[in-house]
């Protein structure tokens, strides 16, 4: 078995006590993005039909479950955040003019700007209507401030772009913004519909953020070690576009001044030699330290996980935690 092969396996053992209850999200997102417009409809249904990890609900219903929440409940609340996601992800297409993702292109790249922005727009509005439907306000306030997290993450990164001087404490504010948030967001609303006492929401939001942060750390990772073909976007382009990921500024601490400054310029002017660059940082130990501290990461959200009940919900939430370092993808 192929080292492809393997984390597949190890994502369907993780996922299999929730199956059904991932195709019941599946349905209830094919259902939600439908709409009488029909361009609406035509993006709405190409965009999610592209599948993606899933793994927002995946958590959610995960940690529901291991709470002792209605499966039901929390599959309709796994929809309702893979949707605010989706209309994340088609907004920031837009924002840094993505033309790949999940290995097809962009809504933006196939209808343009206007069409991608307002789908998003749709995708966004649809999901807090289904969130009132939930009728739970403990709900409506985790997503909603998710949702306001997410766009301050999306400011902070464009004025941190093009600064070759951040810190890794900057680094984390953004992935906290951006990516952790709806990782904890997903565990508050599980929390909220097992009615959790505060002590254990409390821990599996930490839980969420270690997760969000090794999932992010990983992602930048896959940059320098992927392929277009195989992770779904061009490599190289968050250094395109002035983003200074932790590969970059691990590099920057380990290699030659004259390599440090060549990355420093292209981070200021964002077009730099890409293939010059990715050799630098691999040659420069960056990638193992990256993936200790996504290690690091994983190692603290697993300890969050004491407080849940002992079962195949919590044993499938340490498989989670540790596949975010090992997918390649």
């Amino acid at each position: 078995m192929t080292q492809s092969e393997d984390i597949k396996a190890a994502a369907r053992r993780a996922l299999a006590p929730i199956a059904q209850d991932m195709q019941e999200v599946e349905r209830i997102i094919a259902q939600e993005v439908s709409s009488a417009v029909s361009r609406i409809d035509e993006v709405g249904h190409y965009i999610t039909g592209a599948g993606g990890k899933r793994m927002r609900p995946a958590l959610l219903i995960l940690m529901a479950r291991a709470m002792g929440a209605d499966p039901a409940k929390a599959a309709y609340l796994g929809a309702v955040i893979e949707i605010l996601h989706t209309a994340t992800l088609m907004h920031d297409d837009v924002v840094d003019e993505g033309m790949m993702r999940r290995g097809r292109p962009t809504a933006n790249a196939r209808w343009g700007n206007g069409t991608a922005v307002l789908v998003g727009d749709f995708f966004y509005t649809r999901s807090f209507q289904m969130m009132v439907r939930a009728g739970n306000l403990k709900v409506m306030q985790a997503l909603a401030d998710a949702a306001n997290r997410l766009s301050e993450g999306e400011v902070l990164q464009m004025h941190n772009a093009h600064n070759p001087d951040i810190t890794e404490d900057d680094y984390f504010g953004v992935i906290e913004r951006k990516t952790a948030c709806l990782f904890k967001a997903a565990a508050h609303m599980a929390a909220a519909v097992a009615d959790a006492p505060a002590d254990m929401e409390d821990a599996c939001a930490a839980y969420a953020l270690h997760l969000g942060n090794a999932f992010q750390i990983a992602d930048d990772i896959l940059d320098y070690q992927g392929e277009a073909a195989t992770i779904g976007k061009n490599l190289g382009a968050d250094l395109r576009e002035g983003k200074v990921t932790l590969p970059l500024l691990y590099a920057m601490q380990l290699t030659s001044e004259a390599n440090r400054e060549l990355i420093r310029e292209a981070i200021r002017k964002g077009d730099g030699d890409f293939e010059k660059i990715s050799a630098i940082v691999v040659e420069s130990g960056a990638l193992p330290k990256c993936l200790a501290r996504a290690q690091a990461e994983v190692e603290l959200g697993a300890q969050k996980l004491s407080a849940l009940p002992s079962g195949q919900f919590k044993d499938s939430l340490v498989e989670f935690l540790a596949l975010t370092v090992k997918r390649n993808k």
